[in-house]
């Protein structure tokens, strides 16, 4: 068994300063607990170097805005931060996770006053997925919630909340025998994994869900302009689940996910071939560059 995520050694930034990991505590009153308001990123580190950096915390600091508050340090500060924290428990290869939230100091619906902490830790995380299971493609059960309308939640904030009935949906699909699941959005369109945005493949062209009410994924970004670099067509379009038996192929792309072929979206199946791989590689390639 993994060890407990508050029993690791090793270091975490905490409000501007390198903070032993077993000391980073939060009190059971804290608003972003009871409330929901925090946002935080997921990012990876390759051979020292995090992918993106600049993207994700420039997510984090939009995120932030979108449910009240601005960072109290400057996109630079948290740059510098995150690699410090990389740094400081001496990975190459791992998971940097910022995650700000509104303080203690007031407890209810409004805290206006509340402290804006931030934190920023790091630490080693092989494939999300099972590595066998990912190169013959993933199965994804079909998620019971779905993804809110925009005018119910601030949907492309990375806010903490959103990631609830994600959460409830991963664990269904993993108690069915899948490793994920796939969700709609408030419409009934196909919009994404839990974690993941997904693509898929009809004619050698690429289709993939528009992010209208969900994030816009910086891999999804990366990986649309790789399928670009090798001629692919990239549509973005409302895509209806009834669609899903018309496409040959399908994957997942984020920063846990990277690229991650599936076999199988509840009763309909997919079968990996040279588009998905060739994308998996180049992903590989261009991360480790």
């Amino acid at each position: 068994m993994s060890i407990a995520f508050d029993q690791r050694d090793g270091f975490i930034w905490m409000n501007g300063e390198m903070v032993p990991w077993a000391d980073t505590k939060v009190h059971v009153l804290t608003h972003g607990l009871h409330y929901g308001s925090c946002v935080f990123e997921g990012e990876r580190a390759y051979n020292g170097s995090i992918f993106k950096l600049r993207e994700h915390t420039e997510r984090l600091a939009y995120s932030a805005r979108e449910l009240g508050f601005d960072l109290p340090y400057s996109i630079d500060g948290i740059d510098a931060a995150c690699i410090e924290t990389l740094e400081a428990n001496g990975l190459t290869d791992g998971y940097i996770r910022p995650v700000a939230w509104r303080g203690s100091e007031m407890m209810g619906v409004s805290a206006q006053q509340n402290r804006i902490n931030v934190a920023i830790a790091a630490w080693e995380w092989p494939s999300y997925f099972d590595p066998e299971e990912r190169l013959k493609g993933i199965r994804l059960d079909m998620a019971k919630y779905r993804r809110p309308s925009p005018e119910t939640a601030p949907c492309h904030a990375k806010a903490a909340g959103l990631y609830m009935i994600c959460t409830l949906s991963k664990h269904e699909a993993e108690r069915k025998g899948y490793a994920d699941a796939m969700m709609l959005d408030y419409r009934g369109q196909i919009a994404e994994a839990t974690g993941a945005n997904v693509f898929f493949v009809q004619d050698g062209v690429l289709h993939t869900p528009t992010p209208d009410c969900f994030l816009d994924g910086i891999t999804r970004r990366t990986v649309i302009g790789l399928a670009r670099d090798r001629g692919h067509e990239i549509v973005e379009r409302a895509i209806m689940p009834e669609e899903l038996d018309g496409f040959s192929e399908c994957f997942i792309t984020g920063t846990a996910a990277e690229v991650t072929p599936v076999s199988e979206i509840g009763p309909h199946h997919f079968t990996p071939t040279e588009i998905s791989k060739n994308l998996m590689d180049d992903y590989t390639t261009l991360v480790n560059g």
